[in-house]
């Protein structure tokens, strides 16, 4: 063992280390590879920062630019429209209608903006229909992560695969490649829940809006009656903020509104004065309300006289909303960001991964947590076009008319970057002219073109991309290779392509399926080229194999579905276990039917 295989196995077990403990962001973690790569020496600082200019970084923000574009357009508005008038109010028609639909539109834009675009839409059936969230949510994740496998240009380790096997000499793959076999997969998730569903998913009751409310104020133990008082002179409150009172804290209320003079202010902020003669809208219990009143000196009406329409469900109501990965809004506590005086909003409870009540004031907000917010649903409604949060409540009101007049426009793009590839231009060429079209046609502003791009998932395939070339040049990927070769050389082809696929599986569990892509098809197309096997067809394996992650909400669609669906760690783990198992003697079979 050289000097060199040891220094690009102690990098590469850094990696893993920062993978598996998330001391620093898996994007961090790449550039931190990545630099170290150069200072080394084990590769040309050229070839550190090679990523950059590839190929697959360029495919991948094309694809991210055309996939917010699509988002933009309104289309989704219309498909869950048609699903729910093709499906019905059949569970099972609906399971199928909406998972084929999500994994198809997972084949030409990444999985998590997919299923966050599609996850309103889905409580908005869920709604109409009266079928339980939680019986519909994990089928559609599961076919979003299974529709990335669908087309070249679907999933961060099938983009980056063909830059890996040109480099190593080999054909690249035509963007319909792996189509069969993800159509296979497709296919397989969504029989197994339309069999199998009513057994391995949690149960839930109905879905309705008043439903729905109802559910989550029990769920939450939410207070759900209004009350209204006034303040009067000798209130020891006045001239105070609502952040001075700590009404949260001291009586467990929340001010839904305030109402000076003929002005009512809706969720008012926290910096807020109180003043004589005001009246406020209390939402709570009546014990923490008449305390309020009391210690405060204040007039507790008997009626909603000055505030009638908020008692009106159609006017206000709770609403529950996602914190998205890639969200500005994550790491930033409510007083930080202003919820009541940005968004009109009063946060009531906040929810983390595991399904847990925390302190929501100063808590940093991290993906996948759920907060309870109370507001109109007019102010609710402006929300859903925030591409920080997700809306996951039915809320009244919408309408699928409301979309970019020009979303026809997103189609014919698409379809033109579809035409480009299939006639051989390159990736990049095809999707990038796609995505600028969409830019010159109004589909997307100008100054709205870089939010469409996950900057940190870009950063993360360019920091990867060296380490692959490090472990080829110095040899490590060759001595790890001959190493497995040594254990599983009697095995057999299948068997080989069993372990692969497992191998892959596993990696893409504790750590970025981009990052298990890099380190594992340089040392497949040497087994490969050893065994007398289809390099090609071994690196598409790990390709395909690195979007088999299920049994665990590690997988950023699961953990970001984890709260919507009400899920626990054992959902996933029952549900996962055999999807996994499903996917795996597929991927096999199916790459070996078609490749070897």
């Amino acid at each position: 063992m050289t000097t060199e295989i040891l220094i690009a196995y102690g990098i590469l077990a850094l990696a893993i280390f920062l993978f598996v403990s998330e001391l620093v962001r898996p994007d961090i973690t790449a550039i931190i590879i990545m630099v170290v790569l150069a200072w080394t020496g084990l590769i040309e600082v050229t070839q550190a920062f090679s990523g950059f200019s590839s190929n697959a970084v360029v495919s991948i923000m094309a694809v991210m630019i055309m996939g917010y574009g699509i988002d933009r357009s309104g289309i989704m508005n219309v498909v869950s429209e048609k699903i729910t008038k093709a499906a019905g109010t059949s569970q099972k028609k609906i399971l199928t209608l909406v998972s084929g639909t999500v994994g198809i539109i997972s084949s030409f834009m990444q999985n998590i903006g997919a299923t966050a675009l599609f996850l309103p839409a889905l409580m908005k059936i869920s709604k109409k229909t009266k079928i339980s969230p939680s019986k519909l949510i994990m089928p559609m994740g599961f076919a979003a992560i299974l529709g990335g496998t669908l087309t070249m240009v679907a999933s961060g380790p099938l983009i980056i695969l063909n830059d890996m096997v040109t480099g190593a000499g080999y054909e690249r793959f035509n963007i319909f490649a792996p189509t069969p076999i993800g159509a296979a997969l497709l296919i397989t998730g969504i029989g197994y829940f339309y069999l199998f569903g009513d057994k391995v998913l949690p149960s839930g009751g109905d879905d309705s809006k008043d439903a729905h409310q109802k559910k989550l104020i029990e769920l939450f133990d939410l207070p759900s009656t209004l009350y209204e008082v006034k303040i009067s002179k000798d209130s020891p409150i006045v001239d105070k903020t609502i952040q001075e009172v700590d009404l949260w804290n001291r009586f467990n209320i929340h001010i839904v509104a305030l109402k000076e003079g003929d002005s009512v202010t809706y969720a008012p902020w926290r910096k807020t004065k109180f003043s004589e003669g005001q009246y406020l809208a209390v939402l709570g219990e009546i014990e923490n309300v008449k305390e309020f009143s009391e210690d405060c000196k204040l007039d507790l009406m008997t009626s909603l006289d000055n505030f009638s329409s908020i008692e009106e469900d159609s006017f206000a109501g709770f609403a529950e909303i996602i914190i998205p990965p890639g969200s500005k809004l994550k790491d930033k506590s409510i007083s930080e960001i202003a919820v009541r005086k940005n968004f009109n909003v009063e946060p009531v409870v906040m929810i983390n991964r595991e399904g847990e009540i925390v302190d929501y004031y100063k808590k940093p907000l991290k993906p996948g947590q759920a907060l309870i917010i109370y507001g109109r649903w007019s102010d609710i409604r402006k929300l859903k076009s925030m591409e920080d949060l997700v809306v996951v409540s039915p809320v009244p009101g919408d309408v699928s008319e409301e979309q970019v007049k020009d979303s026809s426009y997103a189609v014919i793009a698409l379809v033109i970057a579809i035409v480009l590839v299939l006639f051989g231009f390159r990736l990049s060429l095809g999707f990038l002219t796609g995505a600028l079209l969409m830019i010159l046609s109004g589909v997307i502003p100008v100054d709205e073109v870089y939010k469409g791009i996950d900057w940190k998932t870009v950063f993360l395939l360019s920091g990867l991309i060296p380490l692959g070339i490090a472990f080829e040049q110095s040899g490590a990927a060759q001595y790890t290779a001959d190493f497995v070769m040594n254990i599983i050389e009697s095995w057999g082809t299948i068997p080989i392509m069993f372990v692969i696929g497992l191998l892959t599986t596993l990696f893409s569990l504790f750590m970025s399926n981009v990052a298990a892509t890099v380190l594992l098809v340089p040392l497949v197309i040497i087994m490969g080229e050893n065994f007398g096997i289809s390099p090609r067809a071994l690196s598409m394996l790990v390709a395909i194999s690195a979007s088999n992650s299920f049994i665990l909400p590690t997988h950023q669609v699961n953990a970001f579905l984890m709260g919507p669906g009400g899920y626990s760690n054992k959902d996933y783990i029952k549900s996962g276990s055999i999807m996994s198992v499903l996917f795996l003697i597929v991927a096999v079979f199916g790459v070996y039917i078609i490749y070897t």
